[in-house]
């Protein structure tokens, strides 16, 4: 008997998808991952050579062939002249969908460039300047008690104006921390109309002028009151300043709290104002951190409300209730407009001893808010782990214990 062998027949290729009349046919790349921007040779290359050409050229044109001068003028035609070559060789190698996206990233680096040169030009000239007072420890660890015009570096210092500072943030920071998360919180979680007024009232003392708080604070605290000129109306001032800044920053950083984390709080049971204390207000712990040390950064280097509540002061002043009490700001103010070039020295020492300040609170800024609400950070990973491995191990021990007992 023969056997028969079927051979079976090769699968038939899949129909291609015709498109519905007077429906446009799907974009092929539709679905296709976009990778993320990488630095290429030919990219390289494309940016080194239309600069080049477009300073051959310019310098040319500037130099030979028309009467034309002014640094300024040549940067502008230059950097013109080399968007127009890079945009030209980009057609030429990747394409004409290539041209916007190269010239929009030249002009976006070109601006974070200029940025970067202005304040590392306004950085380094405060520096600069300041340089011989600041090369001096007892610049930070001395006041100008007993101290002239004339007399060298290596006396005097900024040590009472920088306690003045660091104690009228302390009390500001005290007060307007509070005042603007409440706002914050009733923004976002109760609403309604009387929330429209609040709004509107924060953003009126957001664009206020800080001589205008400054000058509320002297006729509500000095006139008013009685209080005499202190560290502690400065920092009333300062308050003033800081509540709508740290509402409207800790408004935003609640709206991005997940709403389901709301609802399923809410399912368990819990109140509303037991889950803003205990879902809402953990999860935006770090933008309201961030909110927080941003308006202490702002508030720090005012000095135009300081000038009707406080004085200057050379020696230190520790009680911000009693008398006048030096801050940065005062300090820089006054001794600027002192004729000797010494004391010019120490008001750019400590200007520079105040960017000093403002940087370490913008970096715990970026540190203590460098995570998504909700997110959690690299120490909480750690101990999670170190929870999940203990866990872990207790179950084993119990099963280990549980197989010698049936044993």
């Amino acid at each position: 008997m023969t056997e028969l062998s079927t051979v079976a027949a090769p699968p038939a290729p899949p129909a291609a998808h015709t498109p519905r009349p007077g429906r446009p046919a799907e974009d092929p790349d539709l679905g296709r991952r976009i990778r993320r921007r990488s630095v290429t040779l030919d990219g390289v290359c494309a940016v080194l050579g239309s600069l080049l050409a477009s300073f051959g050229l310019v310098w040319l044109i500037y130099e030979r062939i028309l009467p034309l001068t002014g640094a300024v003028g040549f940067a502008l035609v230059w950097y013109a002249v080399f968007l127009l070559f890079l945009g030209t060789v980009t057609a030429m190698l990747w394409g004409r969908r290539a041209v916007t996206d190269r010239i929009v990233a030249a002009l976006m680096v070109t601006l974070g460039l200029i940025i970067v040169a202005l304040i590392l030009d306004q950085v380094g000239y405060v520096a600069f300047t300041g340089r011989h007072a600041l090369f001096h420890w007892n610049f930070v660890t001395q006041t100008m008690a007993e101290v002239g015009p004339l007399d060298p570096f290596t006396h005097g210092g900024v040590w009472h104006a920088m306690v003045g500072s660091l104690e009228q943030m302390g009390i500001a920071t005290a007060l307007a921390v509070p005042l603007g998360i409440l706002a914050a919180l009733f923004l976002v979680e109760v609403g309604g109309p009387m929330a429209q007024a609040v709004r509107a009232l924060i953003q009126a003392m957001t664009s206020l002028p800080e001589i205008v708080a400054g000058l509320f604070v002297y006729a509500l605290v000095v006139l008013t009151l009685g209080l005499p000129k202190s560290g502690f109306a400065a920092a009333i001032a300062l308050t003033i300043m800081m509540i709508p800044f740290v509402a409207r920053s800790s408004e935003v950083m609640l709206r991005l709290v997940p709403r389901s984390l709301r609802e399923a709080s809410y399912a368990l049971g819990a109140s509303q104002w037991r889950t803003v204390w205990t879902v809402v207000l953990p999860t935006a712990r770090s933008g309201l951190t961030t909110a927080v040390v941003l308006g202490m950064a702002r508030a720090i280097g005012e000095t135009a409300p300081l000038l009707l509540v406080d004085g200057l002061n050379n020696y230190m002043n520790a009680d911000p209730f009693q008398h006048w009490q030096t801050s940065l700001p005062l300090y820089i103010f006054e001794f600027v407009r002192y004729p000797q070039d010494a004391e010019r020295v120490r008001a750019f020492g400590a200007a520079a001893v105040l960017m000093a300040l403002v940087l370490i609170l913008f970096t715990l800024a970026r540190v203590l808010g460098g995570k998504a609400p909700g997110e959690l950070t690299r120490r909480q990973k750690r101990q999670m782990a170190r929870d999940r491995a203990l866990a872990a191990a207790a179950r084993a021990a119990a099963e280990e214990g549980g197989d010698h007992g049936a044993a």
